[in-house]
């Protein structure tokens, strides 16, 4: 991927040390599994209401995996298939999702044009532990920003991978916004998606989704490491109950989330 970072500025000028934030004491809260998703339960097991109690940022879909879900300062945001952006009512549930109390240890300016290749390599370099966990916020004028979503699904539903074959892309072009997500660790494997995972909303909430890829003229990034963790499975699912989670879909997942950065 294309380095569109300027020779001469030193990253670690720019990275600023919160002091006495207590990032590390957060905790990600996560809604099933994203080996259910891929496996076609896509029926919601918890409210958004609930989700807010959890976490003011995060990510994840709607029941019946009607859009992408991005959470920002407690606000539930729904991107459809349409483009457009929704408020989805706190008695909506969500099959799948990720939300944490995100309390910034670190913040980055980040003056200059950089592509998404290149952000992500520097963040991961801010954040070495690659066994932790890792929430960002990035509120940024972009060049371009490519996403797409997924539109909701109808009984027998269909495994992820294929919806995703699918899936409504958009080029947003030039366009300010907030870009939020984790990187988590390779153990995850089947739980969640391992390495980075990114979803983004217009300053107008009024466009967004799951980033595919993106070129960032400047903004300012915050980052917080995270050291625990909790899951919620779905209590009372017959789908959940059925599902085969003991099949490898790790090719599955790379192919659906094909924002993926290795």
């Amino acid at each position: 991927m294309k380095r569109i970072w300027t020779a001469g500025v030193c990253w670690a000028v720019l990275v600023i040390l919160l002091a006495g934030c207590a990032g590390s004491d957060a905790r990600i809260t996560q809604i099933a599994t994203i080996d259910s998703l891929l496996a076609g339960v896509y029926d919601g097991s918890a409210t958004i209401g609930a989700l807010k109690q959890y976490g003011t940022l995060g990510i994840g879909t709607l029941d019946k995996l009607d859009g992408e879900m991005l959470m920002l300062d407690g606000v539930v945001y729904q991107i459809r298939a349409d483009g457009n952006v929704y408020l989805p009512g706190d008695d909506q549930t969500t099959p799948f999702a990720a939300v944490v109390d995100f309390r910034p240890e670190k913040v980055v300016e980040l003056p200059e044009p950089v592509s998404l290749g290149v952000l992500l390599d520097r963040l991961d370099r801010q954040a070495p532990n690659r066994n932790g966990m890792v929430a960002i916020h990035l509120r940024g004028e972009f060049r371009r920003m490519r996403t797409r979503s997924v539109p909701a699904q109808q009984k027998p539903y269909r495994p992820l991978v294929e919806v995703t074959r699918h899936q409504p892309e958009f080029e947003l072009g030039r366009i300010s916004g907030d870009l939020v997500g984790f990187r988590l660790p390779a153990y995850v494997k089947g739980i969640n998606v391992p390495g980075w995972h990114l979803h983004f909303i217009s300053a107008g909430r009024q466009q967004g989704g799951h980033v595919l890829d993106f070129e960032l003229d400047s903004g300012r990034l915050e980052l917080a490491e995270i050291y625990d963790f909790r899951m919620i499975l779905p209590r009372e699912s017959d789908a959940f109950a059925a599902a085969d989670l003991s099949v490898d879909r790790a090719g599955e997942l790379h192919e659906a989330e094909s924002a993926q950065v290795e």
